[in-house]
């Protein structure tokens, strides 16, 4: 393949990072992963992802381009690591509008593993890479520039330690997640900030990890409970490597869960199903309880500037941020490295523009589907015109029919795996089962104690 240039930077080595550099090693002559951090023992979290300790889970799409281009590193995961390989629709449970999706065989493939191990396996795959070197504790300072500030040409940057000095580079890759320091940068350059998106959830989950017995959940490898009216609290318990569970659980606007083990069980109880409280209460912990809190969900417009600086680019988290509940980053990451491929093969003119659009396409579905079910929560403020509230309803009429029916159940979790668009729900095919199964008495009700919280809350 023809070489765009001699050097590409990447500034951050999470998982967007690691994949953008991925891309990059096909076009550039070397390519420099710069990371503030030192790199951590194998499989050990790394000070600088605090949300590393909590659950995480690769989504089917995410899974897919892994392994298209680093082929083996699903398998790798699971033989050197213990990860999971698995049915997203038929062994893990899915509860969401307080009723469990059917269950039924699908041809979405996930991946389950810590954070840790998902990313220290795709760094050492990338670090086997011959032209694709790695500098650690290293922050960076800001950008250079050519003499009229039209294009970047390296970043400054400072080892530990070591004084500033200035590193030369043909393109230049943010990758440093949702504390980006691009707008920054720009402005020092003489150019105007995107302008931002922003949902104000107040999120925050607390996490434990216990060990996890092969009778738990019947043997299925999780479960996953999206919150819903009355208290919107979600619940999330997937299985890890080393025979455990990472367990998380939390609401919205300041609804902790407690720190405490009769706190969190109690918390726990509140869910529209008693399962992950029943896998928790006979489970021996692994762990302190962590609590993780994230403000807003974050969107960054780059593709509305109209002036950019040639040879710069921003990527991942740093562009769009999303609520972790939904699990989209690392697969939208990697729908970008695969974009960020698709524009680097016509070459590197107008490269910013190219790529910003590009993007903003990828990050349209996974944006709508995560702050359009934020918002049915009745706090959360944002805009709810009628086409979004109506397709609140048409998806909880969906969640109706889809408890007796796999193959709707199957169709919506495509769409929450980023396999299929939203659009795909509203086909015929759909929507007449949809009608079909909500004409049919009997369908799935609340757990008890949903049921008591509506009551309690009609008294009240």
């Amino acid at each position: 393949m023809k070489k765009l240039g001699e050097h590409a930077i990447v500034i951050g080595a999470g998982m967007g990072g690691l994949l953008a550099a991925r891309v990059l090693s096909d076009f550039y002559t070397v390519v420099t992963v710069l990371e503030r951090d030192a790199f951590p023992a194998p499989d050990t979290p790394r000070k600088g992802v605090p949300q590393g300790r909590h659950t995480h889970g690769l989504l089917a799409r995410g899974s897919a381009i892994l392994e298209e281009f680093f082929p083996g590193y699903n398998m790798e995961v699971v033989a050197q690591s213990g990860g999971l390989i698995g049915d997203v629709a038929n062994d893990v449970i899915w509860i969401g509008r307080n009723v469990r999706l059917a269950n039924g065989t699908s041809d979405l493939t996930g991946l389950l593993a810590s954070r840790p191990v998902l990313e220290g396996h795709l760094r050492r795959r990338l670090l086997g890479l011959p032209n694709v070197r790695t500098l650690e504790s290293c922050a960076v300072r800001g950008l250079a520039s050519d003499p009229v500030r039209r294009s970047v040409t390296g970043v400054r940057m400072c080892v530990e330690g070591q004084p500033e000095e200035t590193i030369d580079a043909d393109l230049v890759v943010d990758a440093t997640g949702r504390g980006s320091s691009s707008a920054a940068w720009l402005e020092e350059l003489g150019y105007q900030p995107p302008a931002n998106e922003k949902v104000e959830i107040g999120i925050s989950y607390m996490t434990r990890s216990y060990r996890r017995r092969s009778t738990d959940l019947d043997g299925k490898q999780g479960i996953v409970v999206a919150g819903s009216a009355p208290n919107w609290r979600n619940g999330v318990m997937l299985a890890q490597e080393g025979d455990s569970w990472i367990v998380s659980a939390g609401g919205f606007l300041g609804d902790d869960a407690p720190d405490n083990d009769d706190g969190f069980l109690a918390y726990l109880a509140t869910l529209p199903t008693m399962e992950i409280h029943d896998v928790v209460a006979r489970a021996e912990p692994l762990g302190e309880f962590r609590r993780y809190r994230y403000a807003s969900s974050l969107r960054r417009r780059y593709e509305k500037l109209a002036r950019f600086p040639e040879n710069y680019l921003v990527f991942g988290d740093a562009i769009c941020s999303f609520n972790p509940v939904y699990g989209q980053g690392m697969t939208v990451a990697a729908e970008e490295a695969l974009t960020l491929q698709q524009c680097l093969r016509t070459g590197s003119n107008d490269l910013a523009r190219r790529f910003f659009r590009a993007a903003a396409k990828i990050v349209d579905i996974p944006w709508d589907i995560a702050v359009g079910n934020d918002l049915r929560h009745p706090h959360v403020k944002g805009a709810r015109p009628p086409m979004l509230r109506f397709i609140n309803w048409y998806i909880g009429k969906l969640h109706l029919a889809a408890t007796r029916d796999s193959t709707l159940a199957t169709a919506f979790l495509k769409v929450v795996n980023l396999m299929m668009p939203p659009s795909t729900l509203l086909s015929p095919a759909i929507a007449r089962r949809v009608w079909q199964g909500n004409r049919k008495p009997g369908l799935s009700v609340p757990s008890p104690a949903i049921e008591a919280a509506r009551r309690n809350s009609a008294s009240s």
